[in-house]
C-alpha cells in the first residue's frame, strides 16, 4: 500500500488551513498545519519526513521569506509559498532562497493540487535515479568550465569558493548539467524545475535563468556558459565530466 504523503500547512488564516487540511486530506494527504513560522520551526523535524511545506509569505513575526531561509539550512523538502502580492519580486525572491514554486492568492485549491503532485512526481524520479539498481546510485560531481556542483551537499565550488544552492537554481542548474549542449525551451525549463503543469511564464523563467548566469559569474551583456538561443531557448555551452562523490 502507497504511504500517504504529508503535508505542512504554514498559514495565519484559520480558514485557509482548514480548508487545505480538508480538501488535501480527502486527496489522500495526512496533512499538519502551523498558524506561524516560528511554530512551524519549533515543530518540524527532517526525521518527520515532510514531504512539502504549503507555506504563506505574509506571516505574523518572522515571515515566510525568512522561514523558507531558516528551513532550507536543515532541509531540501519542497516548499511551495503562497503570496497576497502579485509583484513578481516576491516570486523572484521566494525562489532564490529556496521556493520550489509559488501560487497567488485567492488560489483554486485544484490548481495548487496539480502544482503539489508536479513536484512530488519530480521528487519521486530523483529518489528512483537514486536507488542501487539504477546507473547514478550514488551522489555525483559535475566538472564544468572552472566549477563543480557536489549533489550531496548541493554546493557550487569555484575556485577557493563555495555556496549552498536554493532549491530552484539547485534543479535548473542539474537541469542544464544533464543536457549539455541541447537547446532547452522555456517550456521544458518550466516542467522540470517549477513542477507546472500550466503554460510558464516567459519573463519569469528568464529572470531565473539570469538569476543563475549570476551564480556562474557570467557577465550579463554577453553569458558564455549559458547561452540564450533566440526564439527557442537557452544551451548550456560548456562540456560535462561527471564522477561518483568519494567521501
Amino acid at each position: 500500500m502507497t504511504k500517504a504523503k504529508r503535508i505542512y500547512v504554514v498559514d495565519d488564516d484559520d480558514e485557509i488551513r482548514t480548508l487545505l487540511k480538508s480538501y488535501l486530506e480527502k486527496h489522500l494527504f495526512t496533512v499538519f498545519s502551523a498558524d506561524s513560522g516560528e511554530a512551524f520551526l519549533a515543530d518540524f523535524r527532517p526525521e518527520q519526513e515532510i514531504d512539502l511545506v504549503i507555506l504563506d509569505i505574509m506571516l505574523p513575526g518572522q515571515d515566510g521569506f525568512s522561514i523558507c531561509r531558516a528551513l532550507r539550512e536543515q532541509s531540501h523538502v519542497p516548499v511551495i509559498m503562497l503570496t497576497a502580492n502579485s509583484d513578481e519580486m516576491d516570486r523572484i525572491i521566494g525562489l532564490e532562497i529556496g521556493a520550489d514554486d509559488y501560487l497567488a492568492k485567492p488560489f483554486n485549491p485544484r490548481e495548487l493540487l496539480a502544482r503539489m503532485k508536479a513536484i512530488l512526481r519530480r521528487m519521486e524520479q530523483i529518489e528512483v535515479s537514486h536507488e542501487p539498481t539504477q546507473h547514478h546510485d550514488s551522489p555525483r560531481l559535475y566538472h564544468f568550465a572552472n566549477f563543480t556542483l557536489d549533489t550531496l551537499s548541493r554546493e557550487l565550488h569555484y575556485q577557493q569558493e563555495k555556496e549552498s544552492l536554493s532549491g530552484a537554481d539547485y534543479n535548473l542548474l542539474m537541469l542544464f548539467l544533464d543536457n549539455p549542449g541541447e537547446v532547452l525551451t522555456r517550456e521544458h525549463i518550466a516542467e522540470n524545475t517549477r513542477g507546472r503543469d500550466s503554460a510558464p511564464l516567459d519573463r519569469f523563467i528568464d529572470v531565473h535563468v539570469s538569476r543563475l548566469r549570476h551564480r556562474l559569474r557570467e557577465d550579463a551583456r554577453h553569458p558564455q556558459l549559458i547561452k540564450t538561443v533566440r526564439g527557442q531557448g537557452y544551451i548550456l555551452t560548456a562540456s560535462v565530466r561527471v564522477e561518483e562523490h568519494v567521501d
